[in-house]
């Protein structure tokens, strides 16, 4: 179909345009639009969809496939406006690329382009695309009333800390132990009550990282959270010299679905009322009950690297939770290794990953070195191993600043 036809009034309703330079370079997308919508689509180019988009015959419009390839590059600031547009007239956006570049891709599904298909297409790729668009957008479940749990350790009301690992190897645990210590005995005289929660209940190395015991009474604790008072649930933790304590990962490897959302909730909600600080060891893997933990968490710290693997994976995690509807604003992203003070190539790398991936890395902490493997091997936080360790130094700054901040918070109410 041409761009007058699709401008013309027709008793058909135009359902969906495809957008491009000249449909004729993407024959099967013309046949699966027509195998799709028989007569209710159009074919616009990229100045006139701008313009139909604005006019009452737009109004029946659900989708625009935008159609691109390699000559398209030089030209995304008109698609980029195209996809504004579409976004801001309610028209959700599939684009359909041939040999773009990656960045480009980036670029466009930020800006908004719900869906995209590789051209050639696959068989039926463009179909399983339009039914994702017409599906009806997911809520988050609403979570039952967690059960009671005994006020009898003084009442507090923690703050919950999460550490999310967006790749293996990334230092997620090593943060996460590192941190919990480090909050633990900042304030030597008046030190604040922090516990360590070991969610990944199939890998998780806290125990091995503070040469704690991994006890039989956490799985009988996971196993049965809905009867689980006060009492049994501290009775479950395990304490590195009395100052920090942990709920270990299980000594067996479990299944992550072994526990439910309203599990981690009670869980949470326990360890909130007993500690002025709940650090939550996530696993890798992004799981039913994750969102309780970003709905719970005060920061959802999200460690990572300077490299492809975690740039894709991160953009996957931004991607998921907004599909889903959860808050990823909460995201801290934490790069872990990153370059030297002088490595002026390196922190120009850092910048261009943050900006592709449209997110702000806050955090940076340097290589620890060998050191770093030395103390988790033997069971000893970095500060009593290497207390001079500049990865050490930037985990007691950070813990100290989360510290002063809840101390600033709690004085203003």
């Amino acid at each position: 179909m041409t761009s007058s036809v699709a401008l013309q009034p027709d008793p058909t309703p135009i359902l969906a345009c495809t957008v491009s330079r000249d449909v004729q370079n993407f024959e099967l997308l013309i046949e699966d639009m027509e195998a799709e919508l028989g007569e209710s689509w159009g074919d616009l180019s990229f100045e006139d969809a701008k313009l139909f988009l604005g006019q009452p015959d737009a109004a029946s419009v659900e989708f625009v496939a935008v159609a691109i390839d390699a000559s398209d590059e030089d030209d995304l600031s008109v698609i980029s406006d195209l996809i504004r547009t579409a976004n801001e007239c309610d028209v959700k956006v599939i684009v359909i690329a041939e040999d773009v570049s990656p960045i480009a891709l980036h670029q466009l599904l930020k800006l908004g382009a719900e869906e995209f298909v590789p051209y050639p297409l696959p068989d039926g790729a463009l179909h399983d695309a339009i039914e994702r668009l017409r599906a009806p957008e997911p809520k988050a479940p609403e979570l039952p009333a967690a059960a009671p749990v005994t006020k009898s350790a003084g009442g507090h009301d923690g703050v919950v800390l999460a550490v999310h690992g967006l790749a293996g190897g990334v230092g997620a645990t090593t943060f996460a132990v590192n941190l919990a210590w480090e909050l633990a005995t900042i304030d030597k005289k008046d030190p604040p009550r922090v516990c360590i929660l070991d969610l990944d209940l199939q890998y998780g190395s806290v125990a091995t990282f503070l040469d704690l015991t991994r006890r039989d009474a956490v799985f009988e604790l996971l196993s049965d959270t809905e009867n689980m008072d006060n009492d049994a649930f501290l009775q479950a933790l395990v304490t590195r010299d009395e100052r920090l304590h942990a709920l270990t990962a299980p000594a067996e490897m479990l299944p992550l679905d072994i526990i439910s959302s309203e599990d981690v909730q009670r869980l949470i909600d326990a360890a909130k009322i007993n500690f002025d600080y709940v650090v939550v060891d996530m696993p890798s893997t992004v799981v039913q009950w994750t969102e309780v933990l970003l709905n719970a968490a005060h920061v959802y710290f999200a460690p990572l690297e300077l490299d492809m693997r975690s740039a894709q994976n991160a953009l996957r995690m931004i991607r998921a939770l907004k599909a889903e509807d959860l808050p990823f604003e909460k995201l801290r992203y934490v790069l872990n290794r990153s370059p030297k003070f002088t490595d002026l190539s390196g922190k120009s790398r850092v910048k261009r990953m943050a900006e592709s991936l449209g997110i702000t890395i806050e955090v940076l902490f340097p290589d620890g070195g060998k050191a770093v493997t030395e103390a988790n091997d033997q069971g000893i936080p970095l500060a009593e191993a290497a207390a001079k360790n500049p990865l050490r130094k930037e985990i007691h700054k950070l813990a100290a600043s989360v510290h002063e901040l809840n101390l600033s918070v709690a004085e203003a109410e």
